[in-house]
C-alpha cells in the first residue's frame, strides 16, 4: 500500500506508538458485513434460516460478519426479499447509535445508497416519517430502491441541496443523521481508489462543505432532538473541528455520550478554538483496534424548550370518490389504510405519511408508499406495496421454498407454471413469497402466473 506522504506524516502524529499497528492492518483482508432488516424479521428468526455461517459484530445487535471470499449474499433470494443489507461493519454504527423510536420524524440528510437510511426506517417500525435525501439524482434512485426493498412505506425520498431543505423543515425533525461527504481516509484499505480521490480533494476541500451542511441540519432539528454526525475519515478538520464549529455557531447544542464498545477510541479534545474536553465524548474507530474500517461519530443534542406535541392536522377529505377497483383491492389487505392519507396523481396512488408539511418546490423521487396504478377498470399493485406487505396481510399467496427453482425464475421475470399450488379456476393478483417473505406480485390465470416483478430489480441486474 503506497500511502501519500502527507497522510503518513499526519497519521504518525495522530497515532504515535500505534502507527506501526495501523500500517500492519493494510496486510489484512477487509471485513464484510450483513445487517438484518428487523422491519421484516427478527435476528433470532433470521439466524434459523440463514444459509451461511455468520459471526456477530459485537457492537451491532443485528450485524454480522461473513466470509466475502466464499459467500455471495447479493445473489440469494433472501436478499431480494429485503431480509438484510450488505454494509461495511463500521458503517453500521451511526444509524445504530442514533436513538430512533417509532413515531418520530427522522432525516437522513446524505442518505445514498441507503445503508443508514434503511436501518433508521426499520427502527421506526412503520410509524412516523423517514425523510431520506441525497444531492445526487442517480444515487437517490438507488436509495429509493433500497428503502422500498426494505418494506419502508412512511418515507419521503428527496434530491435536494441541504440549504433548500432547511427552508421547508425548520425545527421539524426529532432525529437527524448526517453521514457527511468526506475525504475517505478511513476507507483506504477497503478501496484503494480512495487514495487517488484524496489526492484530488483532501480534507481542506471537504471540511468547508461539512461545516455548511451541519449548520443547515441544525436548523431542521427540534429543540430536544438529537443529531448524529459521522464521517469515514481521520482528519481532525473534518471531525472534531466541524463539531467545534457547530458548537460555536449554535451554542444550544451539546455533545452527548453514546453507547460504548471496547474497541472505540475517544475523540481528540483540541479543536481549532480553545480545548474542549467534551470532544472526547465523540468516537473514533480505527481499523487496527477493531474489525472495521475507519470512522468518526459525534452524537449531539439541541437544547431549548421542547415544543408541545402538535395537534393532528385536519384530515383531508378524499378529493373524489374512491375508484371501485382501488377500494376492492384495499379491502382485501389485512392492514388498515387511512383513506384520508391516500393521494392520486395521474394513474398513480400513494399512501402518505402522517404529519408532513405542505410539499413546496422540492425535488421528490417518492412521497409516501406507492400503492400502484389505476388502469382502465383495474388496479395494478406496485412492487413497493409487495415489499411493504407481510405474508399474513394478503389473502392470495404463492409461497415457494428457497430451493424451488421457480424462485429464481420469478426473480428473472419469467412466467411460472403453478398448477400444483392453485386450482385452474383461481385467478387475480397473487403475492409471491420465498419461505414466507414477499418478493413481488404476479397475475394468475389458468394455473400460470404472469410475472409482475419490477424489471429494474430482476436477478440479472446483480450479475
Amino acid at each position: 500500500m503506497n500511502l501519500p506522504k502527507p497522510f503518513e506524516e499526519k497519521m504518525r502524529a495522530l497515532l504515535k506508538t500505534d502507527y506501526e499497528k495501523y500500517l500492519k492492518c493494510f496486510e489484512e483482508e477487509r471485513h464484510y458485513g450483513l445487517r438484518v432488516n428487523t422491519n421484516k424479521i427478527s435476528v433470532e428468526e433470521f439466524l434459523k434460516i440463514a444459509p451461511w455461517s455468520l459471526e456477530p459484530i459485537p457492537w451491532i445487535q443485528n450485524g454480522f460478519y461473513y466470509d466475502g471470499d466464499v459467500i455471495q449474499p447479493a445473489k440469494h433470494p433472501y436478499y431480494f426479499a429485503g431480509l438484510y443489507y450488505l454494509q461495511e461493519p463500521s458503517a453500521m454504527t451511526p444509524a445504530d447509535r442514533l436513538p430512533v423510536v417509532p413515531g418520530e420524524k427522522v432525516l437522513d440528510l446524505c442518505a445514498a445508497p441507503g445503508g443508514k437510511a434503511t436501518e433508521l426506517g426499520a427502527k421506526l417500525k412503520g410509524e412516523g416519517l423517514l425523510a431520506a435525501n441525497d444531492i445526487s439524482a442517480s444515487r437517490a434512485k438507488g436509495l429509493l430502491k433500497n428503502l422500498e426493498l426494505f418494506g419502508i412505506g412512511n418515507l419521503l425520498v428527496l434530491n435536494e441541496e441541504p440549504g433548500k431543505l432547511s427552508g421547508v423543515f425548520e425545527n421539524f425533525f426529532d432525529k437527524i443523521l448526517i453521514d457527511a461527504p468526506c475525504s475517505g481516509e478511513g476507507m483506504f484499505r477497503k478501496d484503494k481508489k480512495m487514495i487517488k480521490a484524496w489526492e484530488e480533494h483532501g480534507p481542506a476541500y471537504f471540511s468547508k462543505i461539512q461545516r455548511s451542511i451541519i449548520v443547515q441540519a441544525a436548523s431542521m432539528l427540534k429543540p430536544g432532538g438529537m443529531m448524529l454526525y459521522s464521517t469515514c475519515t481521520f482528519d481532525q478538520s473534518e471531525n472534531e473541528q466541524v463539531i467545534s464549529w457547530l458548537l460555536e455557531q449554535c451554542p444550544e447544542f451539546e455533545i452527548c455520550e453514546m453507547e460504548g464498545y471496547e474497541g472505540f477510541s475517544h475523540g481528540i479534545g483540541n479543536g481549532v478554538q480553545a480545548e474542549n474536553a467534551d470532544l472526547e465524548k465523540t468516537v473514533r474507530i480505527f481499523p487496527h483496534r477493531m474489525k472495521g474500517e475507519g470512522h468518526f461519530l459525534a452524537l449531539l443534542k439541541k437544547n431549548g424548550e421542547i415544543p408541545e406535541k402538535e395537534a393532528p392536522g385536519k384530515a383531508r377529505a378524499f378529493e373524489s370518490r374512491m375508484p371501485v377497483e382501488l377500494e376492492e383491492f384495499l379491502q382485501s389487505i389485512k392492514r388498515p389504510f387511512d383513506r384520508t392519507r391516500l393521494e392520486i396523481h395521474g394513474e398513480r396512488v400513494y399512501y402518505m405519511p402522517e404529519g408532513i408539511p405542505q410539499k413546496k418546490k422540492l425535488r421528490f423521487l417518492r412521497t409516501g408508499l406507492l400503492l400502484g396504478e389505476l388502469k382502465k377498470n383495474r388496479f395494478e399493485p406496485s412492487q413497493a406495496l409487495a415489499m411493504y406487505l407481510k405474508r399474513e396481510e394478503y389473502p392470495y399467496i404463492l409461497n415457494f421454498p428457497c430451493e424451488d427453482e421457480r424462485v429464481v425464475k420469478y426473480l428473472k421475470g419469467e412466467t411460472l407454471e403453478v398448477s400444483d399450488l392453485v386450482s385452474d379456476t383461481e385467478k387475480g393478483w397473487y403475492l409471491v413469497c420465498v419461505d414466507g417473505y414477499s418478493l413481488g406480485f404476479g397475475k394468475l390465470l389458468n394455473g400460470m402466473l404472469k410475472n409482475k416483478y419490477l424489471p429494474g430489480w430482476r436477478w440479472q441486474s446483480v450479475r
